[in-house]
């Protein structure tokens, strides 16, 4: 279930933050997108990397000066936490989305999963089914390595 993985408690920002403050939490928690929430912990949008790497290249202004409104994806996929992981990954495929906020029936952020814990989950089940073939175990298992955070970091989504 999503519940067992996903990153908890889940790093937010709000609408009226600059995008230097929303970058600055990516990295601290070394992680490339945010659930941006309103005052009532409720997801109203995703802001990623790319979104400020993008904003800085084309407004011409102080990070400090653009508000993460302004830039943020209106568009969240998002999923429940008793959602199963394959409902999960349904969403993340069809939707092009590499990070889901998990969301309770109003649509408080309560974690995020992202497409990295679903990767080292699966090759710690990988580990343990033995009877798979080697190069299947190999790739998912550099998989994982390329997925897990940075030295004395935390990755969370």
């Amino acid at each position: 279930r999503v519940r067992d993985l996903m990153t908890t408690p889940p790093v937010t920002c709000l609408e009226a933050d600059s995008i230097e403050t929303a970058a600055a939490l990516m990295w601290d928690r070394d992680c490339g997108a945010l659930p941006v929430v309103d005052h009532e912990f409720c997801v109203v949008g995703m802001i990623t990397d790319r979104d400020i790497c993008m904003a800085a290249c084309n407004f011409g202004r102080a990070l400090n000066a653009i508000r993460v409104s302004g830039v943020i994806s209106g568009d969240v996929f998002s999923v429940d936490p008793g959602a199963s992981l394959q409902q999960a990954e349904e969403i993340m495929r069809v939707n092009q989305v590499r990070r889901l906020p998990v969301v309770d029936q109003d649509k408080r952020v309560l974690g995020m999963l992202s497409l990295n814990d679903i990767i080292r989950e699966e090759a710690r089940e990988k580990q343990l089914r033995l009877d798979k073939e080697l190069s299947s175990r190999e790739i998912v298992q550099t998989l994982a390595a390329i997925c897990e955070p940075a030295e004395g970091g935390e990755a969370l989504y």
